[in-house]
C-alpha cells in the first residue's frame, strides 16, 4: 500500500474540536469512540496558559512525522495549548533526556528508548491514571511494552510503540547465491551470508553503538544461542558457554560482512543497503520505503524482501525490537496539559492515522490497534506486524530497572560482541570485560 499523504493532511485539517479525525477510520470507530472516556470527552483539563515542549527522535518515515505533527496541531486547535517539538538523532535523545531530568529544565516530555525512564524514575510524573484509562479504552497494553512503562506498581512512562526489526534482503541476490528460500535457522543463515560474500554481494550488521539496530542485533545473537546477561534474580550470568557460542557464531558472521560495520550507527546499514553495498541487513520497514520513494532505486525496491531473524540453537524466535515510550518530566509546569496531549494522541482516530502513516514502521502499544489495515496491506509489513506482541524486554531474564537501563545505555552487550569479532579482545576477555561492567550496574 502507498500512503496518500494528501488524504492524510486533508483528514487532519478536518479534525473537529472534540478531537475526532474524520478519515478512513471514522465510520468504523465512531461508536467505539463515543463509548470510550479516553477517546471522547477529555479526561484532563490543561492548565490556563499552558504550553508544552516535546523532545523526540528524528523520524525515519516522513509520513509518521507528518501524522504526528498534524495530530499535534489538531490538539492545539482544540485546546489552545501550543506544543513545540524538538528532534534529535537517535543516539542523542538518551543523553539529552538524562540531562533534562537531572538538571530539572528543558523539554517537558521525551519520546525515549527502551527502559531509559528507569534511569531517572523519581524525575518523572506518575501517569498511572492516564495509562490505566488508555488500557481500559483500547483493548489493553501488550505485556512487553507495559513493562517498559511500569515500576513498583505505578506507571512512570506511557508506552508508545515498538519499532519492528526484520531482515531486509535482495531476493535476486539470495537466489544468485544458490538459495531458493530464506534460511529459517542460524546455520543456514551463516551459509547464506558466506555465499553472498563469495558472490560479491555481502551482508552487513552494525557492531557500532547503534541505539536500535546495534542493540537488536547483539541481543538476538546472545538470546538465539541461549545466553543472557542476568538471571531472574538479577545476578550477572553473562559468563557462560552459551555466550561463548554466540560470540563464536558472531565472529563467523562478521567475517562475511562488508568492512567497517564495527563503526556503523543506525543510519549506516540503511545507506549501505540503498547504495548497493550490501544485499542483506536488519532494519525497520523504513529501508523499504526509502527505496520506493526514489525512482532511481526502483530496481532495488522491487527486489526487497523481509523476514524475521532466523531461529538459533535456543529453538524459538527471540528478538529485542526497539521500543519507545513518552515520559513527562517533574519539572513540567503543566502536567495536566501534558497528560491531555497524550490522551489526545492515543484516541482511536488519531493513533490509527499515525500508525497507518508510519507504514508499518511503528507497531502499536495497545491491542485495539492491531486491527489497523496497515499490517495486511503489503507482504513486506508481515515480519513487523507482531513486534509488540513478540518482543523480549531488555535485561532478560532479570527485572527492568536502573541496572538494565544503565547497562543498555552503556552499550555493554554491543561492545562485548564488537570487541570479540574485531579481535580487540579474545572471546573470553570480551566476556570477562562485559561481566565486570555489568556487575557495576547489578550490585
Amino acid at each position: 500500500m502507498t500512503i496518500d499523504r494528501r488524504t492524510l493532511l486533508k483528514g487532519s485539517a478536518a479534525m473537529v474540536a472534540a478531537g475526532a479525525l474524520v478519515g478512513p477510520f471514522g465510520a468504523r470507530r465512531a461508536a467505539a469512540q463515543a463509548a470510550s472516556p479516553a477517546a471522547g470527552a477529555a479526561m484532563f483539563t490543561p492548565e490556563e496558559g499552558a504550553s508544552l515542549r516535546l523532545l523526540r527522535w528524528v523520524p525515519f518515515v516522513k509520513g509518521e512525522e507528518e501524522a504526528w505533527n498534524a495530530n499535534t496541531k489538531a490538539f492545539t486547535d482544540a485546546t489552545g495549548v501550543q506544543v513545540t517539538i524538538d528532534q534529535e538523532s537517535w543516539e542523542d535523545v538518551r543523553p539529552k533526556a538524562a540531562v533534562a531530568a537531572n538538571v530539572g529544565s528543558g523539554p517537558d516530555m521525551v519520546m525515549s528508548w527502551f527502559d531509559d525512564p528507569f534511569q531517572y524514575p523519581d524525575k518523572l510524573v506518575d501517569v498511572t491514571d492516564l495509562c490505566t484509562a488508555l488500557g481500559e479504552a483500547h483493548g489493553g497494553w501488550y505485556d512487553g511494552l507495559a513493562a517498559y512503562g511500569q515500576q513498583d506498581g505505578k506507571w512512570i512512562s506511557t508506552p508508545l510503540c515498538a519499532i519492528g526489526n526484520a531482515v531486509c534482503y535482495r531476493d535476486s541476490h539470495m537466489k544468485a547465491a544458490g538459495f531458493d528460500q530464506f534460511p529459517a535457522d542460524t546455520d543456514g543463515f551463516l551459509a547464506l551470508c558466506t555465499a553472498l560474500k563469495e558472490k560479491g554481494t555481502p551482508a552487513g550488521f552494525p557492531h557500532g553503538k547503534a541505539v536500535g539496530d546495534g542493540n537488536n542485533y547483539a541481543h538476538w545473537l546472545l538470546w538465539s544461542h541461549g545466553g543472557q546477561t542476568v538471571n531472574e534474580a538479577g545476578e550477572v550470568t553473562i559468563n557462560s558457554p552459551e555466550t561463548l557460542a554466540a560470540i563464536d557464531y558472531a565472529k563467523k558472521l562478521y567475517a562475511t560482512f562488508i568492512p567497517g560495520t564495527e563503526s556503523w550507527l543506525d543510519i549506516n546499514n540503511n545507506r549501505a543497503f540503498l547504495a548497493g553495498e550490501v544485499s542483506l541487513t536488519a532494519n525497520g520497514v523504513s529501508l523499504y520505503y526509502a527505496a520506493t520513494k526514489d525512482p532511481a532505486m526502483a530496481e532495488i525496491a522491487a527486489d526487497i524482501r523481509t523476514v524475521n531473524l532466523p531461529v538459533g540453537p535456543v529453538g524459538k524466535s527471540v528478538e529485542l525490537h526497539q521500543t519507545s515510550t513518552i515520559s513527562i518530566f517533574n519539572h513540567c509546569k503543566f502536567p495536566n496539559a501534558a497528560k491531555a496531549y497524550l490522551e489526545f494522541m492515543y484516541r482511536s482516530e488519531n493513533m490509527n492515522r499515525w500508525l497507518e502513516a508510519a507504514s508499518a514502521y511503528c507497531c502499536q502499544a495497545l491491542k485495539e490497534f492491531a486491527a489497523n489495515p496497515v499490517w495486511t496491506s503489503n507482504p513486506i509489513h508481515a515480519p513487523y506486524a507482531k513486534a509488540s506482541e513478540s518482543l523480549r524486554v531488555n535485561g532478560y531474564a532479570g527485572p527492568l530497572g536502573p541496572a538494565s537501563a544503565g547497562a543498555m545505555a552503556d552499550y555493554v552487550l554491543v561492545d562485548m560482541f564488537a570487541e570479540a569479532v574485531t579481535g580487540q579482545r579474545t572471546p573470553e576477555e570480551a566476556i570477562a570485560n562485559a561481566e565486570r561492567r555489568l556487575q557495576r550496574y547489578y550490585r
